[in-house]
């Protein structure tokens, strides 16, 4: 089979993109997905996304997530975001959309070249030990130290990711360093790729939201600086519950080619 592939990036996380209209690829082909993930056999890529067409009417399409490691997989920001662009590229959709996606529905928007991805509300926060969990579409450990540019962090996000506490469902794990009132930096291991990923879109919104929580900001707008560039999130808090998230920054094409497969 010939498979015309497009490469999108959004602050370097990197996806595969297939037009899946036609179903040409299943959902339960990890092999295939796995190796179109792979960077020395493969194309490339942190995750794979399909557009599809949405059963209901009132979506402009569907996105279907898969991890480097072939299994679909929960929310994935930035690659929301990056398949808003795609759509607009394939004439889908003109600067706004309305899509759903495994957590469910998600409204977007494109202006001066930044894309906004609205995420879903959050409820709750936990503490865990020293950190704290959330889940914004995916699962987040968010934990706050120095020195995050020094550190291993695909050993240490391991370490947690396969912990005891994780060791059913698994988890991301964001290590933050404040670098003013509203800004951080950001580092994080994905499950799914297992290693350190050069931004992720629902980490930064967990990371966002958990130093509004945790009283690190006061501000409801956070930038956040990823290996990649640079995200911002904003939010409304009322009551410890969080709404109106939305995660913005850019999401570019990188090319556009045909594999074997």
């Amino acid at each position: 089979m010939k498979l015309t592939f497009f490469k999108y990036q959004g602050t370097g996380n990197d996806f595969v993109m297939i037009d899946n209209r036609d179903h040409k690829i299943s959902k339960n082909n990890t092999k295939l997905i796995r190796h179109l993930c792979d960077r020395r056999f493969g194309i490339g890529g942190d995750g794979l996304i399909c557009l599809e067409n949405a059963e209901e009417k009132e979506f402009d399409f569907k996105m279907i997530y898969f991890n480097a490691d072939g299994n679909e997989s929960s929310m994935c920001g930035n690659g929301g975001r990056c398949l808003v662009a795609f759509a607009k590229f394939l004439g889908i959709i003109e600067n706004s959309a309305k899509f759903i996606a495994v957590d469910g529905p998600h409204e977007a928007f494109i202006k001066n070249g930044i894309i906004s991805l609205k995420m879903q509300n959050i409820d709750a926060v936990s503490k865990i030990e020293d950190a704290l969990y959330l889940n914004t579409g995916s699962p987040h450990h968010v934990i706050f130290r120095e020195g995050i540019a020094t550190m291993d962090v695909k050993k240490e996000g391991a370490d947690i990711r396969y912990s005891d506490h994780y060791k059913t469902e698994g988890t991301n794990v964001n290590f933050v360093e404040p670098v003013t009132e509203n800004e951080f930096s950001v580092r994080t291991y994905e499950r799914g790729v297992e290693d350190e990923t050069l931004s992720c879109g629902t980490g930064v919104t967990a990371v966002a939201i958990a130093a509004f929580h945790a009283g690190k900001t006061s501000s409801n707008s956070v930038d956040l600086l990823v290996q990649g560039g640079k995200l911002n999130v904003k939010f409304e808090e009322k009551n410890g519950k969080y709404s109106e998230v939305w995660l913005s920054g850019p999401a570019e094409f990188v090319f556009k080619g045909e594999i074997v497969c």
